[in-house]
């Protein structure tokens, strides 16, 4: 069995699909994903994101606001707190900090605040973060250290950074995402990282409907397509699919307490 820790199914296009999320799924189910997190990024769209998981037993979600979604609502933790009440909601995210597409000092003030405040609705509420950082590694460090994150935990999605990083987000208690990122041919330091870390601290994703590994790289991405992410795991850590498809599955399982 696989799981697609970190996925937008209401961001998918679903003409691919004749118009039927079910079709989606049904994809999904016959690549052998029988678990998805459907990942929220702002709360207006909060509710897209809450309904395939109320639909389906085996899609999870979260609820969070991505960190350069500056023009979306920015909850307080009692917002933030009263969402993750649906018992759907797994985790707290997805945020963090992206200083990618930052260009303002106050851009990256009202990340900072932001990242703080869904930090403390993950403790209040018990449930793991899940982590973007973009050019801002050493601040989202930072950040999680200063706000004791590590009470809870989380995972750092789609990771795209050194061992360095990964060793010091994993002493503060998270799993390392690898996403379609890890099969790509430039992508040397990550393939070091998803060779080195414990086999107990990553989960593998999609990302879908971005970042879609080879040999669909340049497509739009799906669920369906963790099955390559799997596989180049299971190449890079010599070892077999099946073993990566267990550790992954029961890593996620774990961390979100499923």
């Amino acid at each position: 069995m696989l799981t697609d820790s970190h996925c937008h199914l209401d961001k998918i296009k679903l003409e691919p699909f004749a118009n039927d999320f079910s079709t989606l799924v049904e994809k999904a189910h016959e690549s052998n994903v029988k678990q998805m997190l459907c990942v929220c990024i702002d709360t207006e769209h909060f509710q897209d994101v809450l309904k395939p998981a109320q639909q389906y037993p085996h899609i999870h979600c979260s609820v969070g606001v991505h960190p350069t979604h500056k023009d979306s609502h920015a909850p307080t933790m009692d917002e933030l707190v009263e969402l993750a009440q649906h018992k759907e909601v797994i985790a707290i995210g997805e945020t963090g900090l992206d200083y990618f597409r930052s260009k303002k000092d106050d851009d990256m003030g009202w990340q900072h605040d932001l990242f703080r405040t869904h930090i403390r609705a993950a403790i209040e509420t018990k449930k793991p973060l899940i982590i973007h950082t973009r050019s801002a590694k050493e601040d989202t460090l930072k950040i999680l250290a200063e706000e004791q994150a590590d009470k809870v935990g989380g995972v750092m999605h789609c990771f795209a950074e050194d061992w360095e990083t990964a060793e010091k987000a994993m002493e503060l208690n998270f799993y390392i995402s690898f996403s379609g990122i890890v099969t790509f041919n430039s992508a040397r330091e990550l393939q070091n990282v998803a060779k080195r870390v414990p086999g107990d601290k990553y989960l593998i994703e999609t990302d879908s409907p971005w970042l879609a590994p080879t040999p669909k790289r340049g497509k739009p991405n799906q669920p369906a397509y963790v099955k390559y992410v799997a596989e180049k795991m299971a190449e890079l850590r010599d070892c077999s699919f099946e073993q990566i498809a267990k550790e992954s599955t029961d890593n996620f399982n774990r961390l979100f307490k499923l």
